[in-house]
Formats: C-alpha cells, sequence, structure tokens
C-alpha cells in the first residue's frame, strides 16, 4: 500500500520554468530511408566523451556545462552525422542518417552483433576474468565515509498546472523549479534527505556494517509508509553482478557473464581518462520487455575494471508505474591499479503511463564515497547488527555541521528546497493533500493522536451476521510510540448483536524490544481460515465477511478471546514470544455445529453426553526468523521494507486442562517456513512449508482445518479449489509452489508484447491425517474427511491486466468426485506492483 502514495502523487503534476545549463541539445533520430526512429544511436558532443544513446522511440536529451558548438551521431549500419549546433539550447532536433555508400575496413554490425571476431566481446570476457580481483574484493577488510542525498521531484512542470486549483495558496513553491541533466524535463523537489555513514565491510567474513552519523529529512519525514518506499527503492547493488535487483525486479546487468544472449556490445572508442588507456563499449538490447539497459561503459585496457558507466532501462521493459531508470557510476584508481566507486547516482521517473509527454515523479539518489581504508581488522562481534538502537543526536545536527561534513556543497536551487518544503508544510491546503495520501497508503484516517480505521474493513457480509459493520481506532503518536491502543466495535443486522475488540502494546524496553500485550475478542469468525497460530488477539480473517463468496459462508463460531503475551527479540530478526490465552467457541450458526462427546455412547446411555461449547486455556511459544529482513521505526509497531526476506516461524502450544474450567489438555506443535528465490531473468518463486501436530483428544473447534476459500479473491495461504471445513485434520503438512515469470514468456509474443502481462503458475499440496480417538468424539454432524492421499491442485493466472489486476485460473488434482467438489475455481486480487 505504501506503493500506491507515489503512484496517487503523479496525479499532482504539472509547472514550467527552465534553468540553462551552457549547452543543452534534445530530439530524435531517424532512418532517412524510411523516416522510422533508428533506437540506440549514438550522441556525443564533438571532441569529448559526454554521450548517450538514444530511446527505442530514437529520442536522447543531452546537457553539460561546457560550450560545445557540434554533435556527432552514430548507430550501426549508418554513416556518422556531425550536427552544427548554432545556439546553447537546441531542443526537438530532427537527425537523420542515411546509410554509407562506401565501405573501408570498417566492420560494421547490424541488428544482433556477432558472437565471433567481435571485439567488444573479447574486452567482455576479461571483465568477466577479472571483476572478483577490482575494487573492495583486493581487501580482507576496508571501511569509508558515505554520503547520501535522495530527493523526490514532481516533475514535467507547464505552466497550464502553475494555474490548476488544487496549487492555489501555494504558488510560491513554483519559484523553487529546476530542469533534469538527464531528461531535461522540469522538476520541483518535495522531498529530500541527507545521511552521512561510516561504512566497513570484512570479505573473509562476509560481513558488512553501516554506522548513521546524521541524516536530515525535509517533506515527509512523519510518514512510516513513505520511508519504507524510500528504503526499498535505493537497495545497494554491485555492477558487477549478474541481476541487479530493482523494484523487486531482477535486471540483467550488461557485464553479466550471460549478458551476450540479450545484449548486443559494440566497441566505439578508445581514449585515455585521466592516465590510464580505456575502452568505450555501447550496449542494448537484443528484444523488447526485457528487463535490460541501454547505455556504455569506459574500461580500463590492464585490470578490466569498470571507470565509468552510463545506463538507463529500456523503455519497453515490463515494469509498472516506472517510465525511466538511469543510472551513473564512476570509480576513480587509488594506488595506480585499484578501481574504487567514488560516484553512484541513480534517477527513477515514477508516472501512470510511458508516454513522452506524461507527468510523473523524479526519485533521485546520490551517493558518493571517501576516506577508504583496508585491512584493519576488527572482530566479528564488531558486525553484529543492533536490534533497536536510535540516537536522537543523529537527526538534531545544526547548519554548520552539515556545512562542514557535506562531500559536496549543496547547489543554489538545494539549497532553497529546505526552507521552500518547510513553509509547504505550514500551508493548510497541502497538509489536506498529504493527508489524503496517507489515507490511500495505510489504510487510517488520522486524526491527533489518533488514526480511523482500517477503512477496508468497514464493510463486510456473511450468512449470519449480514451486512456487517465495522469502526476502530488506534492511538498514534508518532512512528516511534512505545504503546499503542487498538479497538473496534463492529454491528450485524440479521443476528442484531454488537461485537468488538480491544488490545493494548508496551514496549518496556527498546533495547531488545521486550513487548507486553493483552486484549480481548469478542466476535464472529471462520475458524480455520488459516492453518499456522498466531497470538494476535484482533486477528480476524477476511473469510469470515467476503462480500461475495462461493457457496455458502454460515459456518461460523463466536468466539470470546482473551490473551496476554510477552516477547523479546534477542538477536536481530529473532523474535520468541510467551502467550496465554482463554477462550470460548460456540456455533454461531442453527445450521453448523461444533457438538462434541464427554461420554461415548454406550448400551447404558445409546445417546452418550453431548457438549455445545468449548472452553479452553492455552499457553505456547513462538519463534520467528526473518533474516534480511528490513525495517522502518524503532516503536512497538514497526513496517516492513518490501524486500522478499524468508521467514521461519515455530509454534509450541500446550492446551491445560480444568484451567479457568477448560475442557481439553493437549501439545501443538506448529512449523511455517518461506522462501522467496529470484531466478535471475526467469522470475520468482515463492516456496512455503507448513506443517504441524496435536497430541491428545479435542474436538472440531480445536482441530486443524484444512483452510479452504470460497471468495472469489485471494486469500493468502488457502486453497482456493476446498471450501470451509472440507478437510479437517490433527496432523498436516502442506507444500506450495508459485511463480511469476514476470512477463519474459509474453514477452516473446509480438501481438502480446505491449500488454506486458505477467504469467504466474503453482502447485499447493497438502497431507493429512486424523486419529481414530478425535474422529470419535465427534458429534458435531459433520463427517471428518482427512487428506491422506495427498491433496493437490494447481494454476495458472495472469497478472499486471491494467496494471493492478491479477486473475488466477485454478483446478482441482484430485478428490473430484467428493460431494459439491469445487473442480475449478476463478480467483481475482487487486494490488500496485512495480
Amino acid at each position: 500500500m505504501k506503493k500506491s502514495i507515489f503512484i496517487c502523487v503523479n496525479f499532482l503534476v504539472a509547472f514550467a520554468s527552465c534553468v540553462f545549463a551552457q549547452t543543452k541539445v534534445s530530439g530524435v533520430v531517424f532512418d532517412a530511408s524510411n523516416s522510422l526512429p533508428i533506437p540506440y544511436a549514438n550522441v556525443v558532443f564533438q571532441g569529448s566523451k559526454i554521450g548517450t544513446v538514444s530511446n527505442e522511440d530514437g529520442r536522447f536529451y543531452l546537457e553539460t556545462e561546457q560550450d560545445f558548438d557540434a554533435l556527432i551521431v552514430s548507430s550501426v549500419g549508418f554513416s556518422d552525422k556531425i550536427l552544427s549546433l548554432d545556439k546553447a539550447v537546441s531542443y526537438n532536433l530532427k537527425i537523420f542518417l542515411k546509410e554509407p555508400q562506401a565501405l573501408s575496413e570498417v566492420m560494421i554490425f547490424t541488428g544482433k552483433t556477432s558472437k565471433k571476431d567481435n571485439p567488444a566481446l573479447e574486452i567482455l570476457r576479461k571483465i568477466w576474468a577479472h571483476k572478483r580481483k577490482n575494487g573492495l574484493y583486493l581487501f580482507n577488510q576496508y571501511q569509508m565515509e558515505k554520503y547520501e542525498k535522495v530527493e523526490f521531484d514532481m516533475n514535467t512542470i507547464d505552466s497550464a498546472s502553475m494555474k490548476n486549483k488544487l496549487f492555489k495558496g501555494m504558488e510560491f513553491i513554483f519559484n523553487h523549479v529546476d530542469t533534469s541533466s538527464v531528461t531535461g524535463k522540469t522538476y520541483l523537489p518535495i522531498f529530500i534527505n541527507e545521511s552521512l555513514y561510516d561504512v566497513y565491510g570484512d570479505n573473509t567474513l562476509k560481513k558488512t556494517k553501516e554506522n548513521l552519523k546524521a541524516s536530515k529529512t525535509s517533506g515527509f519525514e512523519g510518514n512510516q509508509q513513505i520511508l519504507a518506499f524510500v528504503k526499498d527503492l535505493y537497495s545497494d547493488y554491485n555492477i558487477y553482478d549478474n541481476h541487479l535487483k530493482f523494484f523487486d525486479k531482477s535486471f540483467t546487468s550488461p557485464l553479466s557473464t550471460t549478458g551476450i544472449d540479450v545484449y548486443n556490445y559494440i566497441l566505439r572508442d578508445s581514449t585515455f581518462i585521466g592516465n590510464k588507456w580505456c575502452y568505450n563499449i555501447v550496449f542494448y538490447p537484443r528484444r523488447k520487455n526485457e528487463l535490460t539497459f541501454k547505455g556504455d561503459f569506459w574500461v580500463n585496457d590492464t585490470t578490466f575494471a569498470i571507470k565509468k558507466i552510463n545506463m538507463a532501462v529500456t523503455k519497453s521493459a515490463n515494469i509498472n508505474w516506472v517510465k525511466d531508470i538511469y543510472i551513473e557510476q564512476e570509480f576513480d584508481v587509488e594506488n595506480d591499479s585499484v578501481f574504487l566507486l567514488t560516484r553512484d547516482y541513480m534517477m527513477s521517473d515514477f508516472a501512470l503511463n510511458k508516454k513522452e509527454e506524461s507527468k510523473g515523479m523524479y526519485g533521485k539518489r546520490t551517493t558518493l564515497f571517501r576516506d577508504h581504508q583496508f585491512n584493519v581488522e576488527k572482530p566479528s562481534e564488531f558486525y553484529k547488527e543492533k536490534v533497536n538502537y536510535i540516537d536522537n543526536e543523529v537527526y538534531n545536527k545544526s547548519e554548520e555541521f552539515w556545512t562542514e561534513n557535506r562531500f559536496e556543497k549543496l547547489n543554489k536551487d538545494e539549497q532553497g528546497i529546505y526552507k521552500m518544503l518547510d513553509t509547504l508544510q505550514t500551508v493548510k491546503k497541502f497538509n489536506q493533500l498529504y493527508s489524503l495520501f496517507t489515507i490511500l497508503g495505510s489504510g487510517y484516517v488520522a486524526f491527533p493522536n489518533i488514526d480511523f480505521g482500517p477503512i477496508l474493513s468497514t464493510i463486510g457480509y456473511n450468512e449470519v451476521e449480514g451486512f456487517r459493520l465495522r469502526v476502530g481506532g488506534r492511538t498514534y503518536f508518532g512512528r516511534n510510540d512505545l504503546w499503542r491502543l487498538q479497538a473496534y466495535t463492529a454491528y450485524g443486522f440479521t443476528d442484531n448483536k454488537f461485537k468488538y475488540g480491544v488490545s493494548g502494546k508496551w514496549m518496556v524496553d527498546t533495547k531488545n524490544r521486550i513487548i507486553l500485550s493483552a486484549g480481548n475478542r469478542r466476535d464472529v469468525e471462520q475458524i480455520g481460515a488459516s492453518l499456522t497460530s498466531t497470538s494476535d488477539v484482533l486477528g480476524r480473517s477476511v473469510a469470515s465477511s467476503s462480500l461475495f463468496t462461493v457457496g455458502g459462508n454460515g459456518k461460523l463460531t463466536n468466539i470470546n478471546l482473551s490473551s496476554v503475551a510477552a516477547e523479546i527479540e534477542p538477536a536481530k530478526n529473532l523474535t520468541v514470544a510467551l502467550a496465554f490465552s482463554y477462550r470460548t467457541l460456540a456455533s454461531a450458526s442453527k445450521t453448523f455445529s461444533l457438538d462434541y462427546y464427554t461420554a461415548l455412547p454406550n448400551t447404558l446411555n445409546p445417546a452418550g453426553v453431548v457438549e455445545s461449547n468449548v472452553k479452553q486455556s492455552e499457553a505456547s511459544i513462538e519463534i520467528e526468523f526473518t533474516p534480511k529482513r528490513k525495517t522502518i521505526g524503532y516503536g512497538v509497531e514497526r513496517s516492513d521494507v518490501d524486500s522478499p526476506y524468508s521467514r521461519f516461524f515455530v509454534n509450541y502450544s500446550h492446551g491445560f486442562k480444568g484451567v479457568l474450567d477448560s475442557d481439553f489438555m493437549y501439545d501443538k506443535i506448529q512449523l511455517f517456513y518461506k522462501q522467496p528465490i529470484i531466478i535471475g531473468p526467469l522470475g520468482r518463486s515463492d516456496i512455503i512449508l507448513e506443517t504441524g501436530k496435536t497430541f491428545g483428544t479435542i474436538p472440531l473447534g480445536l482441530l486443524s482445518i484444512i483452510p479452504g476459500n470460497q471468495s472469489y479473491f485471494t486469500i493468502k495461504n488457502t486453497f482456493n479449489n476446498l471450501s470451509y471445513y472440507e478437510f479437517v485434520s490433527d496432523e498436516y503438512a502442506t507444500l506450495k509452489w508459485e511463480h511469476n515469470f514476470g512477463g519474459r514468456l509474453f514477452g516473446r509474443i509480438p501481438m502480446m508484447r505491449k500488454l506486458n502481462w505477467r504469467e504466474i503458475i503453482g502447485v499447493k499440496s497438502v497431507y493429512g491425517h486424523i486419529s481414530e480417538n478425535n474422529r470419535a468424539i465427534n458429534a458435531s454432524g459433520l463427517v471428518y474427511k482427512a487428506p491422506e492421499d495427498v491433496y493437490w491442485e494447481y494454476s495458472a493466472g495472469i497478472g499486471n491486466i491494467f496494471k493492478v489486476f491479477r486473475l488466477d485460473f485454478s483446478w482441482r488434482g484430485n478428490y473430484r468426485d467428493m460431494p459439491d467438489a469445487n473442480k475449478f475455481a476463478l480467483i481475482g486480487s487487486f494490488g500496485f506492483y512495480f
């Protein structure tokens, strides 16, 4: 949801005004023979190494602070063209290239460049051979200082937008409009953050650590969702890696060992850079719609280390909401042969569509490195991550500190950004707009110290309650709150009953995140909608109140749940929780029963003794480990950065008999494991394993129900072709696999290429068993069926329909002859995904 804030902000864009550099040029390169655009043409200022590569539509923009009077435009299969520049600013040029009239001893590569006799490929192979012998990899340990500047700007400003009523009362912001040196578009800053770090690494231990020394923000610093988005947007990457991850997608690096399968390479030039002789190689993709780049790099002729690289994501790449990604990296030479990254610049152009004139938002990050030191060994304990440490002094550095410690001075426009943004946040209308985007992103309506919501849970429907209305809220003083209260109440218009839930959390120790919590919920619930238990007292499955369902959803339970818990995070991303709960369960419907025998039928009592309600006390211990998980905030609740990470969860529960008049004694153990796997250009797989077993005799209300899905929308970790209570068990094992190809297959089909659809396939399976003792006490009327023959279903889906919708087709693999078996299901879901 946090990404939707940025997508919505894109609607707000528009302005105009320019700040000119010394030489600016833009235009389109055409084939003179047919007037069609020439993609990936080389455009360079004559007598310089300052250049760019046109996009798929032949468009380019080039800017420099130096004065130039000529432009050289070239492309494989065409004669070079030298164009005179009569003025400093030349926009919208139309440049026509002709095929060569005569050839001397020059090798021309057209279309797919040959893998034989191509000098660029020979150089590329030497880069592969040396990539682990360059830069920081040469040393056992390293440390350095790092300066990072992140900025978000509204772009494509025009005069019509300045007059828009949306900006009435905020006209002063247009005094800060600037022009991008990459695209030539006007933009207006709305967020800026500067940070200083000390960076440490140990190649022998394979450990890294960053210590934040100072941070300064203006713009959206109070919004946790936006900050999480920024963190996820600018994850670190190594240009030498085979694949580079941006926006949860895997792009093939132009330096990848598989690059020759997806890129064309051309040796364009060679010259001295400083005192190092370097080759210049241009690269561009072989096919459209793949996650690739176009651009060029300079590489040293002896170490085969990259000196400079410029690259941009191709416009046809299957990625949503992002029109352009542009990257620059510069490397300096130390000790005559060591090439170290000193400057890294990345700019993304977010927009609703990829049309040239579309308005949107720039996200820019500039990272600088200096003062490298090598082979200064640190103990392994030094690299241990702190669980929950915040130094507020980091965020309160003076202007004098920043003036003295910035790696590069802010330009005149950047100096005015802080003042403008701080002033903007005092404008009532801006705060109203900002609140609207916050609601869309978080699902809560913010009031002073109280959030109302979540608004998406306001209306629901089921057979017991009929239409259901829910209102709720939570305390919210800031993203680092040490305590939080949440509560809701709901009313069903058919059963004419009020329900409620209330819970509280308090972090009593910030260092190890020791959190105490307690709560109570009285509500109607679809139990068995999830196999794995949690201690979240307000957790409620959407299966309990889906507006549209397949078949009846009347097998609901009245639940009265009270819980107290304590949790601790002794190590980063390792959480241990102890909980005690007491719940009562009773059927909420006349057509559904939880009855069980307290005394089995016999000759003296043929009917046995039947009880309808369950009263149960339970203690549990939960252990959760989420390696590589990234979070935002230091308070009692944190937001996850949307970077895929593994999750391992194990829960052991013991049911007490007689404690608070509870009915059953049992032991239950459950395990959950999720592993995302990014398979380079082939997409991403998610593998989920769940298993569990209950030792003891228990009734239907305490069994492990294999979770079905009777709605038309996706419910996580359920089986799409199963109905509620179709399978029950006291021991189970599930295995689920889903793979998203990210459009790689559809992208090879010409008629479907422009749709940017994405292919998803999946298989789900479950084994289950139920003991004879648990069958014997069943008096509910429900015939117990366990999937002892391993139930399975398979699916194929199409994602990215209209950029926000996914449709899955799911087929039942076996147990097809069961009464009312759902052999085919059509499931949809909405979401904002890159």
